[in-house]
């Protein structure tokens, strides 16, 4: 069977030339080696001394720190190290250099991480336990043609090509699974900003249903670990009868780990169906902020406070975690990114408990898993369904508000919002329309001359200030300024009105909304269209 192909979102920056912006993708193509006996050999040569070249310099550093406290770790001063370690240690030489200038480059940009708070301060490398790759960033070759690449100081190698690559490589990581070894090719290249033309919806996730769109649409879950349970149990124990490190025990581990490979292909080729199937028919797709690492966290407790339900929680967490969420939504931010779509999240509290119609928050209109009823309008329907609905228009008002994302509160209906306090600071009017100058300057600058504004200039003091709602429309007041242009798709004539206090407010542009679409406006309301 033909290797599993995976589309990994490096970086996407955008470029910007005479004529339109280019985005640049880098983008990883995985395919399975082919390699003889000598090539293999060497290939578990490279990626061992690549472990210890990451452990020697990882101690190197403990060293260092303990006899002075100040020492700070850098690429440069690991490498000049790496020339005292390969006089001591002559076997070094037969690895590629840049092969064990790479490991140092990982582990420096791992220290990096820690530093900012990113990740868990570097642990060692374990033999059977860490998997084993190594990356080489030149010096290969790629013949797609006769299905071989060359990799310096093994020599060329086969490989099933299951598709050709797009773009320039950049660089080649080799790694090691359970059913052989397999190279990683990084490319680059640049495509247009595409334009989706597709609908808003809000997705809900679960356990039950993997997921539920706010158009009723759901997926089942296929839940591979649930479905290889019983075998991989029924393998494992008998691994656990068996000769510790014995000829049979290493066969016996061996197919195990191709069970679990099969399992992650099976959940990965799922989520790729999924995620794309969404994305090719929503533009805007708002989901909810999960904190899946706390979500699945143990219940288990310590000796002095044990917790209670363990076992029902253990369930629990296997289930989220077979889902697959976190691999489901990078694939949604690298799918609408490549179709032109936008991927926007939201605070999950009582998306499943607040009545779509009256906003009423209840634990009671939730009593079962699926029957969802409010106890103040009796309105009924399915309880992901309606949590989905409550993601698409909480994202949608959060975006119309100018609110950031991870700040937007957990509030559904804006008619239900509370009265801020008396000594709570309001924003002035003049703060708004300042704003809006600022809108209309950059308008004009991209090619609208014809702009005429009238907002309100009166700053009020804060016991006259607008209410929730009264600011929430000045905020899409200022924002429609900016945004109506790219609900164009072709070249044409806007003609837009908009109402507030009997206050009129008209723009015309004869200017194309390409430019202004590749310049980062984004489209949150609609507009009308005079031929």
């Amino acid at each position: 069977s033909s290797p599993t192909d995976i589309g990994i979102l490096h970086r996407t920056s955008f470029r910007r030339t005479k004529y339109n912006i280019g985005m640049i993708i880098r983008q990883g193509f995985s395919f399975k080696l082919k390699p003889d006996g000598a090539q293999e050999r060497k290939m578990s040569r490279f990626a061992g001394c690549t472990r210890w070249v990451y452990n020697q310099g990882l101690a190197w550093n403990e060293e260092r720190r303990a006899a002075n406290p100040a020492f700070e770790l850098s690429y440069s001063k690991l490498c000049s190290e790496l020339l005292v370690w390969k006089e001591q240690n002559p076997w070094l030489k037969e690895t590629h250099s840049q092969v064990l200038q790479q490991s140092l480059k990982d582990l420096s940009g791992a220290f990096q991480k820690f530093f900012k708070g990113l990740s868990a301060f570097p642990k060692m490398h374990k033999k059977f336990v860490t998997t084993d790759t190594f990356r080489f960033p030149q010096g290969f070759k790629i013949d797609q043609g006769r299905q071989q690449i060359y990799l310096p100081s093994i020599g060329w190698v086969k490989y099933k090509r299951s598709r050709f690559i797009q773009g320039k490589a950049k660089n080649v990581t080799v790694s090691r699974q359970a059913d052989g070894w397999h190279v990683s090719i990084q490319t680059e290249y640049e495509m247009e900003p595409p334009v989706h033309v597709g609908d808003s919806v809000g997705i809900d996730m679960g356990c039950v249903r993997f997921c539920t769109l706010s158009d009723g649409t759901f997926f089942e879950p296929y839940g591979a670990h649930k479905k290889a349970l019983k075998k991989l149990a029924w393998m494992q124990r008998r691994l656990a009868r068996m000769q510790k490190f014995g000829k049979n025990w290493r066969k016996q581990k061996a197919a195990i780990a191709r069970l679990h490979q099969h399992i992650a292909n099976v959940r990965r080729d799922f989520i790729e169906k999924v995620s794309l199937e969404i994305c090719k028919n929503h533009a805007e797709i708002f989901r909810e902020d999960l904190k899946i690492k706390n979500m699945t966290a143990s219940a288990k407790g310590t000796v002095e406070e044990p917790g209670s339900r363990v076992a029902q929680k253990s369930g629990l967490n296997r289930s989220i975690l077979d889902q697959g969420w976190g691999i489901f939504f990078t694939k949604l931010d690298w799918k609408a990114l490549r179709l032109g779509g936008h991927v926007h999240t939201v605070p999950p509290q009582n998306t499943s408990r607040t009545c779509p119609i009256c906003g009423c928050v209840s634990k009671d209109n939730r009593k079962t898993q699926e029957l969802f009823k409010c106890i103040c309008c009796g309105h009924q329907g399915n309880a992901d369904v309606v949590a989905a609905i409550n993601i698409k228009e909480r994202g949608r008002s959060s975006l119309a508000c100018g609110v950031p994302e991870k700040n937007a509160q957990a509030q559904v209906n804006p008619g239900r919002s509370k009265r801020p306090t008396p000594n709570q600071q309001q924003e002035s009017t003049e703060v708004i329309s300042g704003q809006a100058a600022d809108t209309v300057e950059n308008l004009r600058r991209y090619g609208g001359e014809n702009v005429k504004e009238s907002l309100p200039r009166k700053k009020e003091s804060p016991q006259e200030s607008y209410s929730d709602t009264g600011r929430r429309l000045i905020r899409l007041k200022s924002l429609f300024i900016q945004t109506e242009s790219l609900m164009q798709s072709a070249y044409g004539k806007l003609h837009v009105l908009i109402f507030y206090n009997d206050t009129q407010f008209t723009h015309q542009q004869n200017q194309p909304a390409q430019g202004l679409y590749q310049a980062g406006w984004l489209s949150l309301l609609s507009v009308r269209r005079r031929v």
